[in-house]
C-alpha cells in the first residue's frame, strides 16, 4: 500500500509464476498472492509436503500447479513440521531448487541456521554482533555447571527449546534446582544469559528485515519477562534508530536470510542485543500496528532479488513505497 493509503497499481502483463511455499492458504498466503499480482506475477501456493523428487522431470522435481516447468523463484513462508525424514526431504527440495539455479528466499541454508538457535547464536557471535552469552549442550551435568557458575555471579539464565517460537517453553533458571531432566528438554540445554529489566519495563523490538534493510518494526511490552505477543505482550509501531536498524540488518546477513524477523532488546547499560533471528516470521501482528504494507515490501524485496539474479535492471520491478523505514 502506498504512503497515501492507495493500493499499488496492478500490472496487467504477466511476467511469470512464483512458488510460494505455505502449508495453508491463510492470511499471509492471500496477501502474498495479491502483492505479487500487483507487480504482474502469479503466485502459486504450494506445500513442500506436496512436492516430489522426480527424475523424469526437467528439474528432477515435481511441483503441483507448474506442469513440469520451473518457477521463476520460490518464496518460503513456512516449512511444515514432521518426522526428521520428512523435514529433511522438504529442505532437500529447497536445496535442489537452489542447485538448479532457481532463486529461493529464504533458502534451506538460512532456514537451517535459524531453526537451530545454537547455530544462530554461533553465527551472530562470529559476525561480531552483540548477543547475550549463550551455551548449548546435551549433558545435564554441563548445564548444571553453567548454572552454578552464573548463579554464583548473580546472573540468571533463560532455558529455551532449541527449536521453538512465540515464547513457548521458556524457563527462567536461577539455581541448579531449576534445571530440568534431559527428557523435558528433548535432550538439549540451550541456555542464554538473562538480561534483567525493572518490573513493568519488560520490552523488546521485532524488526522485519528484507533485502538488507528494515521494512517495518514494532516494540513489544510484556506483562512479564517474556515479551512475545502470543504470551500476552502488547505491541506498538516503532521506528528503529540508526543503531537498531543496522544491527537488525547485520543479524539477518549473518545467517544468510533474505528476509527475517530479528528480536532485539536493550540491556541496562543501553546496549542493543540480538536475541533471535527468525527466517520464517509471521507478520500479521506487525501489520496491525504498522502504517506500511508489510507484505508488499516483502514481495518487492524478493522481486528485486529476482531481477538481480536474472541480470534485469532493478528498475523493472516497482519498489514498494514502504521499501524501508
Amino acid at each position: 500500500m502506498a504512503d497515501d493509503g492507495r493500493t499499488p497499481e496492478r500490472t496487467t502483463e504477466r511476467r511469470g509464476r512464483i512458488a510460494v511455499f505455505v502449508e495453508a492458504k491463510d492470511w499471509h498466503a492471500r496477501r502474498l498472492h495479491a502483492a505479487f499480482a500487483a507487480r504482474g506475477f502469479e503466485a502459486v501456493c504450494v506445500s513442500l509436503a506436496q512436492t516430489a523428487f522426480d527424475h523424469g522431470r526437467p528439474l528432477g522435481l515435481a511441483f503441483p500447479g507448474f506442469g513440469g516447468q520451473a518457477p521463476l523463484g520460490a518464496f518460503v513462508r513456512t516449512v511444515a513440521g514432521g518426522s526428521f525424514e520428512q523435514v529433511t526431504r522438504r529442505l532437500g527440495v529447497l536445496h535442489a531448487l537452489r542447485a538448479q539455479g532457481v532463486p529461493v528466499c529464504n533458502d534451506a541454508r538460512a532456514i537451517e541456521c535459524c531453526v537451530d538457535k545454537s547455530m544462530t547464536s554461533f553465527l551472530l557471535r562470529r559476525a561480531g554482533i552483540a548477543t547475550p552469552a549463550t551455551w548449548a549442550c546435551e549433558s545435564r551435568e554441563q548445564a548444571l555447571e553453567i548454572v552454578r557458575r552464573e548463579s554464583a555471579r548473580g546472573r540468571g539464565l533463560v532455558l529455551k527449546p532449541l527449536f521453538g517460537s512465540q515464547g513457548r517453553g521458556l524457563r527462567l533458571i536461577e539455581r541448579a534446582d531449576d534445571v530440568p531432566l534431559p527428557a523435558d528438554v528433548d535432550g538439549v540445554y540451550y541456555l542464554q544469559r538473562y538480561i534483567a529489566a525493572e518490573p513493568g519495563a519488560w520490552r523488546d523490538w521485532r524488526v522485519l528485515v528484507a533485502g538488507g534493510r528494515p521494512v517495518a518494526a514494532m516494540v513489544r511490552h510484556g506483562v512479564n519477562w517474556i515479551t512475545n505477543v502470543h504470551q500476552g505482550a502488547s505491541a506498538e509501531s516503532a521506528r528503529p534508530d540508526r543503531r537498531l536498524a543496522a544491527l537488525a540488518a547485520a543479524a539477518a546477513a549473518a545467517v544468510g536470510a533474505g528476509y527475517a524477523g530479528v528480536d532485539i532488546l536493550r540491556d541496562p547499560q543501553g546496549r542493543y542485543l540480538v536475541l533471535e533471528v527468525n527466517s520464517m516470521p509471521a507478520w500479521s501482528g506487525l501489520q496491525k500496528v504498522s502504517r506500511v504494507d508489510v507484505t508488499q515490501a516483502l514481495a518487492d524485496a524478493f522481486l528485486a532479488m529476482l531481477a538481480a539474479t536474472r541480470a534485469e535492471p532493478e528498475a523493472t520491478i516497482p519498489r514498494s513505497a514502504a521499501g524501508s523505514l
